[in-house]
């Protein structure tokens, strides 16, 4: 049955990029969002102006509260579930050896993996995040219990088991030979690629192929990869990884997969050409169902080549903060023309809501020393944790705003005590245009989860699952 929401509708409209996002930005402070029985959006406006023909039909009234779409996650780690906060002593390789890798093997448990994937299912829609791009176990019954309790809940996710034919010590329970790297990738994709609905355009389920980062695969893999992209990529199968995050002189990440693959960047080992000297080694792994996280640390040419793919960044300030990775340089990297979306990162990140990345994000960007620092325009906030999240997923066409036509994705929220106050008692300029403003980044930076009161993908509530499962 078709049902109207009411309250204050924030949203960016249209397909803008980030640098438009300010005269995309559609605020409506007494507004209706009305969803048809499919889960459509068939209204967006002024309550005053609801046509006729909704009158009767039932109304969810939030007035007093706020209507924004749904959070974009494109960069979270399944198999940390239960590892935020996690102290190594020191940053990214550290933390991995020490922490992560012996934490993500506690998921060869089967009972285990199926808890975890409750708690996952629950602390997404808890934090309003109703589409992620989800990093994967290595175990593929985690894997399985992931992608059925996503489908019980009724959230939409891409995933895929993350992807290791070598490492140290710590990392070995999740090392696969390169055969079966290959084997069970394929079989994931087999198996839960647009299961839900047997459609790619229509399904909530997607399988993404992950390798975890170029020094956790060889040029074996790179290549197996390649060919087997080539393969599914008509599929609507995506590619996700970490790019350039940690530079740490002389032990970084970045450093060390230049200096171990003798290339000329860490883009090359994604691009095909993981080669001594940059050379072809196999096929491409980039494009528009791409996304690479962190790209803190990025050449020119790195982002050019992105931009040049489509390929989209996944920035994941709140991790680069706990990582001490570095702040990825916003005006330098809008200016080249790659999609921007954001991740939580969890649990190399210690938050789960998107919002609060947001506020990490405007912290960090206009603190860049110099002329780098900016002060991000909470609209261009919203934009990255929505509608830059959608299209980075290339599902822009399907959610990710309120045009009409769109999937109904959003989320109601209903200010707890705190925000309450700071929204209602706040000074506001007497610009109306930057009132609306102040109020937008008030509730972006002041959201928790505490006051997302409902959350809603093709326009169904959705609730929380037991710990049963």
């Amino acid at each position: 049955m078709t049902q109207v929401h009411l309250g204050h509708v924030f949203h960016i409209a249209g397909n803008p990029l980030v640098t438009e996002a300010a005269q995309a930005l559609v605020s409506i402070p007494d507004g209706a969002l009305v969803v048809d029985d499919a889960g459509t959006i068939v209204y967006c406006g002024e309550r005053d102006s609801l046509p006729g023909e909704y009158a009767l039909d039932p109304v969810n009234d939030r007035r007093g509260g706020y209507l924004i779409p749904g959070f974009v996650d494109t960069h979270i780690h399944f198999p940390q579930t239960y590892a935020g906060d996690s102290y190594g002593g020191g940053q990214l390789l550290e933390w991995l050896n020490l922490c992560i890798f012996p934490s993500e093997s506690k998921f060869g448990d089967p009972a285990f993996a199926a808890r975890a994937a409750v708690e996952f299912c629950n602390r997404r829609i808890a934090a309003g995040t109703t589409a992620a791009m989800v990093f994967g176990s290595a175990f593929p019954h985690a894997q399985d219990s992931l992608f059925e309790r996503t489908k019980d809940v009724g959230l939409r996710i891409v995933s895929g088991r993350g992807i290791q034919t070598v490492g140290g010590d710590t990392a070995q329970p999740l090392i696969t030979s390169e055969d079966d790297a290959i084997r069970l990738t394929r079989s994931e994709i087999d198996k839960w690629h647009a299961a839900d609905t047997g459609d790619v355009d229509t399904a909530l389920l997607h399988v993404a192929i992950v390798p975890r980062f170029a020094l956790s695969v060889t040029t074996e893999t790179l290549r197996n990869l390649g060919e087997l992209y080539d393969e599914v990529r008509d599929r609507g199968v995506y590619v996700h990884s970490h790019l350039n995050e940690n530079n740490r002189p002389g032990t970084g990440e970045v450093d060390t997969t230049k200096e171990t693959y003798q290339v000329d960047s860490y883009l090359d080992t994604y691009d095909g050409k993981f080669l001594p000297g940059s050379q072809v080694g196999g096929k491409s792994l980039l494009g528009k169902r791409t996304i690479l996280a962190h790209c803190v640390h990025c050449q020119d040419v790195e982002l050019e080549r992105m931009a040049e793919t489509g390929t989209s960044i996944s920035h994941c300030p709140v991790s680069q903060l706990f990582l001490g990775s570095g702040t990825m340089p916003w005006k330098r990297t809008v200016a080249a023309g790659v999609n921007i979306s954001s991740g939580t990162d969890f649990g190399g990140g210690d938050e789960w809501l998107i919002s609060r990345v947001l506020g990490d994000a405007f912290k960090q960007h206009i603190t860049e020393p110099g002329d780098d620092g900016v002060s991000m325009h909470p609209a261009e906030m919203l934009f990255v944790g929505t509608l830059a999240g959608a299209r980075a997923l290339d599902m822009e066409n399907r959610f990710g705003n309120f045009d009409t036509g769109k999937e109904a994705d959003f989320i109601v929220v209903e200010p707890e005590d705190a925000l309450k106050g700071l929204l209602a008692n706040a000074y506001r300029a007497a610009d109306p245009e930057l009132a609306r403003d102040q109020t937008l980044f008030a509730l972006l930076m002041g959201l928790r989860e505490t006051s997302i009161a409902e959350v809603y993908v093709r326009g169904r509530k959705l609730n929380a699952l037991s710990s049963a499962g």
